[in-house]
């Protein structure tokens, strides 16, 4: 989930709670490599509550390595923000995530999230990615509750930031799916996704509507999308919050039926394709490649389900540019970034980064014209034992676009 800045007022705790008697789980520096590859010897790690126990010993902060994990505890991260999105403009919110690793099994996620924005933008949301013993099953959720005005811009490529139009919108999320491990690494499953808007209101700044009036589903007054899904992945990374090494192809399709409450019947697929390499190969630095592809395959979904940039799981597709900023039927992505270390320690890190994205024009249906963004971020370490890092990113879109990205935990 797109996080906001701990930057201007980040406060950590971090606390333990027993889960299970010790485990035969992976320490600490193996989750540095990948399944086959070995990494050189990586010196003692601190994160920020290393630094706030150093620098204030009297506070209540458990001093954690990788023994606590391998004992099986679980650790509570819980940050209140001041930040500043594009979408957002000034926000404050709370976050709470917890990372955990269930016996031989990879490490699981809980974050929830409340927000409130200068844009009176509400925002409650619940996401987990949670792998149970031995990797059998893999149980992921995606809720929000949101009453959320956001300008968009329009259908297709040729688009412009000097003509916004304001939406005004409720917005509540409810995907659940479950996955049975077919092979090692290769799981398979199904789920249900609804997406439901209402009391939506489009307008610029006359009041009228005009650049998306043609599409009319969705645009105006209440939305539904309502469907099960089918699921395929290969995921051998042992760490998806920051992924050390490895290979993911996720494969989604998504049924959109009237019979379970959908305002049209329509079909759509995503196509997600990861992969994470050492540069130099001895070393823990990291170049990953991502291509994220959403598809309609038949049907008109409403204007607000339509693939649009940086309304993916977590909120990350198309860094440099705003929330929304493109949006058509079929959307591909491509992204590349190089991660490596400026501390011995890891409490630092950096990235660069380029990617490029292209959507279907509404009157041909065609890929015309593909944007590209650059830009390069900081990596502050939050949690050693689940590798979670505070991402702070600068992006500039080749149309003009630029600002500030913030996330908790690697952006892909």
């Amino acid at each position: 989930m797109k996080l906001i800045l701990g930057l201007f007022v980040s406060f950590l705790v971090v606390c333990s709670s027993a889960l299970t008697p010790a485990v035969a789980q992976m320490p600490l520096a193996d989750t540095i490599a990948t399944n086959t590859t070995a990494i050189r010897h990586v010196p003692p790690q601190h994160d920020v509550a290393d630094l706030v126990k150093r620098w204030y010993p009297r506070l209540p902060i458990t001093q954690h390595d990788s023994s606590t994990l391998h004992e099986g505890k679980r650790f509570v991260l819980v940050i209140p923000q001041i930040g500043y999105t594009l979408q957002t403009r000034g926000l404050v919110a709370v976050l709470v995530n917890t990372p955990f690793r269930m016996a031989n099994a990879n490490m699981s996620s809980m974050t929830g999230q409340v927000a409130y924005t200068q844009n009176n933008q509400i925002i409650f949301t619940s996401t987990s990615s949670i792998w149970t013993r031995d990797n059998r099953f893999l149980w992921t959720n995606d809720w929000r509750l949101m009453h959320y005005p956001q300008a968009t811009y329009g259908l297709g490529m040729y688009t412009s930031t000097d003509r916004v139009i304001n939406m005004d919108y409720a917005y509540f999320r409810f995907h659940q799916s479950l996955l049975r491990r077919l092979a090692p690494n290769l799981y398979a499953g199904m789920g249900y996704h609804l997406d439901l808007h209402w009391n939506i209101d489009s307008y610029n700044s006359r009041r009228e509507v005009t650049r998306i009036s043609r599409y009319t589903n969705g645009v105006v007054g209440r939305s539904v999308s309502s469907g099960p899904t089918v699921h395929l992945l290969y995921d051998n990374r042992q760490n998806a919050i920051n992924p050390a090494g490895g290979f993911l192809v996720n494969a989604t399709l998504r049924a959109n039926m009237r019979v379970l409450g959908s305002d049209d019947t329509y079909q759509s697929a995503l196509v997600e394709v990861r992969k994470y390499v050492h540069v130099p190969a001895n070393s823990d630095n990291i170049l990953a490649f991502w291509s994220y592809n959403a598809l309609t395959l038949s049907g008109n979904p409403p204007f607000l389900d339509l693939p649009s940039t940086g309304w993916d799981y977590s909120g990350n597709v198309g860094r440099g540019f705003i929330q929304g900023r493109f949006r058509g039927k079929n959307l591909l992505y491509a992204e590349t970034e190089y991660r490596f270390h400026l501390t011995a320690d890891r409490l630092l890190g950096g990235v660069v980064f380029a990617n490029a994205q292209t959507v279907t024009e509404q009157n041909s249906g065609q890929f015309e014209k593909i944007v590209p963004a650059v830009g390069a971020g900081l990596r502050i370490k939050m949690n050693k034992l689940s590798r979670t890092n505070l991402s702070v990113d600068y992006g500039v879109g080749f149309d003009g676009s630029k600002g500030l990205f913030f996330n908790l935990g690697e952006v892909f």
